[in-house]
């Protein structure tokens, strides 16, 4: 199991403004993020917004315009960082508000802050402009990724007490982070391929014809695109459907802000598999009125019940 500590209500007024400045930075440019964590109590909000203002901050100096020499030695700059964070260095009037918030948020919650390197390198491989021969390689990438920052977030959730198969919640939390991030490389092939970049598989690519790439708004000539999208789309709500099985382990207000996010992915890619060329005209979102209505269902505890029911109906069919 794994417990989580509440912070204390006395917080200081430069710990204070340390965490106001991360959720400004969250608020403004991680809307479907920011939207998940407004479910959760005031401390854990904190805490993880604390921790996407210091993986924007990594991903930042990945999509930089600055030369891969600079963008390496910024990342092991932000490394070194992070180290003094893990060993409490980072004083309250630092001047560093996303180190502040960390710390502070790494002190209340047992957040196993190697992830963060994990990220710091899943980023180095974007700056070596490295690709993936096959589903495996990608897997890689998408755990230092995506993968690390759920199990990052589990530091901040928690499991309930007395969770069933609650010692496999770093792996469901890795799981779902793979989902999503599979689900952000469908939405963003055009701006990637822009950028230089195919996340894709090349073994995927081949099987469909897309070993050309995508430099426009229509598929390579005598491609299967829509095939392509579907296979990954497969791919994708497997490992949905895996992860999800966190859900039952959280309490309400933690399990409503993983089933808000991952909700809004879920019905990013429902769109995605609907009109798969959308992807290479523009990117694909969801409006604000449907991500509320997948908060409300995931507050409503809709989802966790159904994972439960399907787990459940699972673990009969195996011991019959």
């Amino acid at each position: 199991m794994i417990r989580t500590v509440e912070s204390p209500p006395d917080v200081s007024a430069p710990v204070l403004a340390a965490y106001s400045y991360c959720e400004a930075v969250t608020g403004q440019q991680a809307r479907n993020f920011a939207y998940g964590i407004r479910l959760l109590p005031t401390p854990k909000r904190r805490a993880m917004s604390a921790l996407y203002a210091f993986s924007r901050r990594v991903d930042d100096i990945g999509d930089g315009a600055l030369g891969d020499d600079v963008k390496a030695a910024r990342l092991e700059d932000t490394r070194a960082l992070l180290t003094r964070i893990r060993q409490d260095e980072i004083d309250e009037d630092d001047t560093d508000p996303v180190a502040v918030a960390l710390t502070h948020a790494a002190r209340a919650f047992p957040i196993p802050l190697g992830g963060l390197d994990e990220l710091i390198d899943g980023v180095l491989m974007d700056v070596r402009g490295e690709a993936y021969e096959t589903w495996d390689d990608l897997k890689v990438y998408c755990r230092c990724v995506a993968g690390a920052i759920g199990r990052l977030s589990l530091g901040v959730f928690g499991t309930e007490p007395g969770a069933r198969g609650a010692e496999r919640a770093p792996e469901y939390a890795d799981t779902l982070g793979l989902a999503l991030q599979l689900t952000n490389i469908l939405r963003d092939i055009r701006e990637d391929a822009e950028g230089g970049r195919t996340y894709l598989p090349a073994d995927d690519l081949a099987k469909f014809g897309c070993s050309a790439g995508f430099s426009g708004p229509t598929p390579p000539e005598g491609s299967d695109f829509a095939g392509l999208v579907h296979f990954e789309v497969r791919r994708a709500r497997a490992l949905f459907a895996e992860g999800y099985r966190l859900l039952p382990m959280l309490d309400r207000r933690s399990g409503a802000c993983v089933a808000a996010m991952a909700g809004i992915y879920r019905r990013l890619l429902d769109r995605i598999e609907r009109h798969p060329e959308a992807v290479l005209r523009g990117r694909v979102s969801l409006p604000g009125r449907e991500k509320a209505y997948v908060a409300v269902r995931g507050l409503s505890g809709l989802d966790t019940r159904h994972v439960t029911r399907h787990v459940s109906r699972r673990t009969v069919r195996r011991r019959a």
